[in-house]
């Protein structure tokens, strides 16, 4: 396979573009996210939202009474999704920031990626495993969301098998699950996903 073809001016494509009208644009919670939470019970945390893009992940935590952080390296993504939350009546800090060069100080139980890592370089990809390590609290979850390689589009972000993930995540992490599953937005049919389960040990 072809290295996979993406987009990578996020600003320009934040600055230029109705966020509504992406691809990857979906208005509620990632069912494979809600469903997760609902599974282990988890009702409340510091969460971080990588790659927050038009923020619609981080408010629906929000909405839930998470105390949510949600960074994007584009500012105009962070100011739009700033736009997104005007008037809700809840609270998210929004921040432009790296996840490669993050200038974050504070630890979070959870870290949601739906569609961050699967487009970095596969050489930054020691960097972001080393930064989300120093980011999450021990026992802590990353919640990811990739491209899987059943995926047939002939463009699109890098796509991963559950044996990958292992590979890159496992000298630091306990890759918990690995699952086929489909990203919501509104590229149609829906793109085939690989869903993780990510822990920080103890």
């Amino acid at each position: 396979m072809s290295k996979p073809a993406f987009f990578s001016d996020w600003e320009t494509l934040y600055k230029d573009q109705d966020v509504e009208k992406m691809p990857w644009y979906h208005p509620a919670l990632d069912h494979d996210f809600d469903s997760t939470l609902k599974e282990r019970h988890i009702l409340k945390g510091a969460v971080l939202d990588l790659g927050t893009g038009p923020g619609t992940q981080a408010i629906a935590l929000a909405e839930r009474g998470f105390k949510v952080v949600a960074t994007d390296i584009s500012e105009s993504a962070i100011k739009k999704a700033e736009e997104m939350v005007r008037g809700k009546g809840i609270a998210v800090d929004f921040l432009r920031d790296d996840i490669l060069e993050t200038k974050l100080d504070e630890t979070f139980d959870i870290i949601l990626d739906r569609g961050c890592f699967h487009v970095l370089e596969e050489s930054k990809r020691a960097a972001y495993v080393q930064n989300v390590g120093h980011l999450l609290k021990k026992g802590g979850f990353l919640f990811l969301k990739t491209f899987s390689a059943k995926e047939t589009l002939q463009d699109g972000p890098h796509r991963f098998t559950p044996q990958d993930i292992r590979a890159i995540f496992s000298p630091v992490f306990t890759v918990c699950s690995s699952e086929e599953s489909f990203f919501m937005g509104n590229h149609k049919p829906n793109p085939r996903a690989l869903f993780c389960v990510i822990q920080k040990p103890l």
